[in-house]
């Protein structure tokens, strides 16, 4: 079975056909699902998703190209803090530094996300981080993290794959690694050991070859899953088997 660790099946992309979409995928191929929530507003829909499927499982965060529009760090941090200890949530995230795209300056991002390291800490969760083009501060934010990360949607170099399993840190590819310019997420997807290796689609977005510009759903895992055994000189079958096995170690699902 498929354990996708990062969608957004709240997104609005999925308003017309949410609850068929994940009947369907319940039904076949899919054990679990992380629903990754990016700011506060969207807490109470990915709560509501965790309370009608036994199967979707919460993380909550401030995404860093949303915390630019809260005037105050320390009120957004307690709503996130009440809403984790009010509610079964298995992950802090979707948090971390986005340069790519700086819709919030870069001071903002990085308070946020120290802020929301040292609560994830705290709360014994799992941090579930965004990366875009700001591999060095997110590697020196990760140097005093004493928690557990997961890479979200991995575009880190290989070398720096290998120092963040040393700390025991989790990475995860998306369909990005099916991309046909991505031979550096390639080689990091060779560098990663078994037991610290997880699949996701980051759906809506992030669609692999061969559906790649289509909305993504946790179905197209399967082509992830089938180009990671191909770098790996492993079976399709093994590959689905740790990484569903992995996340529910991380995200302590019995």
């Amino acid at each position: 079975m498929i354990f996708d660790t990062h969608a957004h099946y709240d997104d609005v992309k999925f308003d017309t056909d949410r609850y068929e979409l994940l009947d369907g995928l319940f039904g076949s191929s899919v054990s679990g699902v992380l629903n990754c929530a990016t700011a506060t507003e969207n807490f109470s829909a990915t709560l509501e998703l965790c309370g009608k499927y036994e199967k979707v499982y919460a993380a909550l965060g401030i995404h860093p190209s949303d915390c630019y529009r809260y005037e105050s760090l320390s009120d957004s941090l307690q709503i996130l803090s009440d809403t984790v200890k009010k509610n079964d949530v298995r992950a802090l995230g979707e948090i971390g530094l986005d340069y790519h795209y700086d819709f919030s300056p870069r001071d903002v991002q990085l308070a946020y996300f120290k802020a929301q390291l040292e609560l994830a800490e705290k709360l014994g969760l799992p941090a579930v981080i965004h990366d875009r083009e700001a591999h060095g501060d997110v590697f020196e934010q990760l140097r005093g993290f004493r928690g557990t990360a997961v890479i979200h949607s991995c575009s880190e170099s290989a070398e720096t794959v290998r120092q963040l399993c040393r700390k025991g840190h989790y990475i995860s590819f998306s369909g990005s690694v099916t991309f046909k310019n991505a031979s550096s997420v390639r080689e990091a997807a060779k560098a990663v050991p078994d037991e610290l290796l997880l699949v996701e689609t980051d759906a809506p977005y992030m669609a692999p070859v061969p559906v790649r510009g289509q909305r993504n759903d946790s179905g197209n895992i399967k082509y992830i899953i089938s180009v990671l055994a191909g770098i790996r000189g492993d079976t399709a079958g093994n590959i689905e088997r740790i990484t569903e096995e992995n996340a529910k170690k991380l995200f302590k699902i019995g």
